[in-house]
């Protein structure tokens, strides 16, 4: 008896163990096994199959043990997986590991326990009897824990040591991660339930004025919420040491009790009712109409045209009918908002999914859409929701579709959310709605070759009129001597307007930290990140030069390091840097930033989106978060501080790229009965791209794109596969690179770039070298994509080029 596994490796295939008779009966596919593999190792493997065909290539091993009683991965979700390794280049392997969250896959921890139960001092080192010492006191201990006894010093060498001279022994053991959350209760023993006992419970007491306190405000709690009792509520409420709880326990008034509980509750928000307009009607009318022809539809509405609402009554419809719902959304940050509302109109039948949440609540959420539990009705995550294991999926609603974070970058698999969701929902036999108000080029070339459906919603809701766009020249204003640090006169005249007003207002930078870097004004040096290919960017308020590739971070420089200069200035502009501009031009205001340097706590986006929502910050800067579909109806204007950074990029989606920036950062603002205005900040104001944004013109950006996309080959035209080498040698990495694309141009007949050196070409001390492939659309995908296959693992055969790191961007 076999069965055929999964594991959380960079490994392409499946491995096959044996099973006994029994086992074989209980085991079914999607159930996890603890396997061992290599010397020593213990992996949690994903079972894919049985059978009792026996592997021609090795003698197969026995499993240690079966962790699940049902299957914790669907039937389905295993399809989804292989095509996502197979349409992304990437290993079933590696999905597995990136698709259960971390507590489910369990990791191998070496147990250590003593050989002898005694030893003679004078045969062992200082460190080997502390390791020793601490064996007699426990069974066992783990590396991390002999690591802590050992205050962090070199651990293996010790241990090989005990381990040679057979005073320990090493085993692998698998460690269930995951523990449910428990909380304790508190309640009455029973003898003293009666009504008569109390007198008697009174008496047993005595003089204990704190335990007799105590008692009676369990009595008013317990008759107050008519539920069981919390100790930690009880404590708190009662204002009581736990010590006196402890004296009641153990005096067998008081029982202690725990209960499972999730960690992650809604508490209920006010209920709302969403009453739409006439064009939010017929929109949702014509998204149930295309549905029936169409499995994809494109819903295409402007910026507060009121999509949430839309969404939220389609969603309706699937629930009543006992489907579940995926609502992707392409950052956390805009989770915040749309749980409010969302459970404000469903209750708790809304989960959410995301990196935020420790491993212990997403365990929770996966095990609810698993057991189709109506607190996972409607399923709110980022691009990692999608591997959740659904069974009655009905919809999914993939908002801002166009936005980049959809696509994985690292690690593998590097698969794109949107087109993944297509193909989950084809096999559950489901729906999808994209939304956007600058949609992708691609969606948008689908839904006009009739692939997709297209619904448009062109006015905002209650027909609040878009924000009107005012361009300032810098070149002409820094000519004049118009500019005030970073602010035109005409930016701040209307940022003081509107603060008088009472509203709020907005301002994008799409760079973080105080400057891009600083430099000499003797010599011109710039100082350089060690282990990376860039200028190092510096912090005023820590004062501090960082990388942001490797992390890498010193001291602000007092002098040059070249020529020993003082003379150090800062070039370029961010978010720091504008901060501490406003609050010196309004220093009675509330000013917040919103970047990653900013945002890195758990609770740090809510807190903040909070704080501009009631009001408490009056000024907003921020980078591309700004733009991501959040919804404050008091800020009445947004300032784009420098729109060239956007448009001058590397990158042949950099002017579609600019334009949904801009447009989405606009759409922040008089979202509401307020008119809104925005202020575009540029050096170039007759671009095309600009003045597409101006005129809210997307069918010309379009158009424009389209044209550009077919005369250079790209996409919709044509797919792209980026293979990125890396590698600390340059001359190999060199040589490697082009002996793969001189084999590649030999077996491919598609056009191939490079191979070429990135702007930025050395991360963390590797050299990047990347070839691009472009793939007509009227070429066989799947022929194609296997010849590069076989080329890869020729290329890995090669000996001197094996140590060259290979990765693959498919829809790069």
């Amino acid at each position: 008896m076999f069965i055929n596994v999964i594991l959380p490796l960079a490994l392409d295939k499946t491995f096959t163990y044996a099973v006994n008779e029994e086992e074989y009966k209980i085991i079914l596919p999607g159930m996890r096994v603890a396997v061992p593999f290599g010397k020593s190792k213990v992996y949690t493997a994903l079972v894919v199959e049985k059978h009792q065909i026996p592997p021609q290539l090795y003698e197969p091993k026995d499993i240690q043990q079966i962790i699940d009683d049902t299957p914790v991965v669907t039937l389905i979700q295993l399809e989804h997986w292989k095509w996502i390794a197979s349409y992304y280049l990437c290993s079933i392997g590696e999905v597995y590991k990136s698709a259960l969250p971390s507590a489910l896959i369990l990791e191998s921890e070496t147990i250590l326990t003593a050989e002898k139960k005694t030893f003679e001092h004078q045969e062992v080192t200082d460190e080997e009897y502390l390791v020793l010492e601490a064996l007699q006191h426990q069974s066992s201990i783990t590396i991390a824990e002999v690591s802590k006894i050992l205050n962090g010093k070199k651990v293996i060498p010790v241990v090989q040591s005990l381990l040679q001279k057979g005073l320990l022994l090493m085993n692998e053991e698998v460690q269930e991660q995951y523990k449910p959350k428990m909380v304790k209760y508190i309640k009455l023993h029973d003898e003293f339930l009666q009504a008569n006992q109390l007198q008697e419970l009174l008496q047993v007491l005595g003089k204990a004025e704190k335990q007799k306190e105590l008692v009676m405000h369990y009595f008013q709690l317990f008759a107050k919420e008519r539920k069981p009792v919390l100790s930690k509520l009880l404590l708190e409420s009662s204002g009581m040491s736990s010590a006196v709880l402890k004296n009641l326990v153990g005096k067998g008034i008081f029982v202690e009790y725990f209960l499972n509980q999730d960690r992650v509750i809604f508490s209920n928000e006010e209920a709302y009712t969403i009453h739409l307009s006439q064009a939010q009607d017929v929109a949702l009318k014509n998204i149930q109409k295309s549905f029936k022809n169409q499995d994809v539809t494109l819903f295409h509405g402007v910026t507060a045209s009121g999509k949430t609402e839309v969404y939220i009554k389609l969603i309706e419809t699937y629930l009543s009918n006992d489907l579940q719902v995926l609502f992707l959304l392409p950052e956390i940050a805009l989770t915040t908002q749309l749980v409010q509302r969302l459970t404000a109109y469903f209750g708790n039948q809304v989960a959410v999914f995301h990196s935020k949440y420790n491993s212990h609540e997403r365990v929770e959420v996966w095990q609810h859409v698993l057991q189709q539990s109506d607190k996972a009705k409607v399923v709110i995550g980022v691009r990692s929701a999608l591997f959740l294991p659904f069974s009655k999926l009905g919809l999914i609603v993939v908002d801002e579709e166009h936005e980049a974070t959809y696509k994985q970058q690292d690690p593998a698999p590097r698969y794109h959310a949107r087109d993944a969701a297509v193909v989950l929902a084809k096999m559950h036999k489901a729906k999808v709605l994209l939304g956007s108000a600058t949609p992708s080029i691609e969606s948008y070339f689908n839904a006009k070759a009739s692939k997709y459906g297209l619904v448009e919603l062109n006015e905002r809701f209650n027909n609040v009129v878009l924000p009107e766009i005012h361009l300032i020249d810098l070149k002409d204003k820094y000519f004049r001597k118009r500019m005030d640090g970073h602010f035109s006169d005409e930016l701040i005249e209307r940022m003081q307007e509107t603060l008088a007003n009472g509203e709020q207002i907005m301002l994008f930078q799409n760079r973080r930290g105080y400057s891009p870097y600083i430099e000499c004004i003797t010599c011109g040096h710039v100082p350089q990140c060690p282990n990376c290919d860039v200028s190092l960017t510096y912090y005023k308020f820590r004062d501090a030069l960082k990388c942001h590739y490797c992390g890498y971070h010193i001291a602000k420089p007092t002098h040059c390091h070249q020529c020993h200069s003082l003379d150090l200035s800062t070039k370029g502009f961010g978010t720091e840097q504008i901060e501490l501009e406003l609050k010196k031009m309004f220093p009675t205001k509330r000013i917040a930033r919103m970047d990653q340097d900013t945002t890195r706590g758990k609770f740090a986006f809510e807190k903040l989106i909070d704080a501009v929502k009631n009001q408490e910050i009056d000024i907003l800067i921020g980078t591309q978060m700004l733009a991501k579909g959040l919804d404050f109806e008091n800020v009445t204007l947004v300032g784009i501080l420098n729109a060239d950074n956007l448009l001058n990029q590397p990158y042949y989606r950099a002017y579609e790229r600019a334009f949904q920036m801009m447009v989405q950062v606009a759409g922040r603002s008089g979202r509401k009965e307020k008119k809104g205005s925005v202020v575009i900040q540029t050096y170039n104001p007759l671009h095309n791209t600009i003045q597409q944004v101006v005129n809210h013109n997307y069918v010309a950006m379009f158009n424009e794109q389209l044209y550009e996309r077919s005369n250079f080959k790209y996409p919709p035209y044509y797919r792209l596969i980026q293979i990125k080498l890396r590698n600390k040698d340059y001359e190999k990495l060199k040589d490697g690179s082009t002996w793969l694309y001189n084999v590649l141009v030999q077996h491919l007949a598609v056009p191939i770039l490079g191979p070429e050196e990135p702007v930025v070409n050395r991360i963390r001390n590797e050299y990047i070298r990347t070839i691009l492939i472009k793939i007509p659309n009227n070429t066989n995908l799947i022929n194609t994509k296997k010849l590069i296959t076989k080329v890869l693992m020729s290329f890995d055969a090669v000996p001197q080029y094996r140590a060259i790191k290979l990765t693959l961007n498919v829809d790069y």
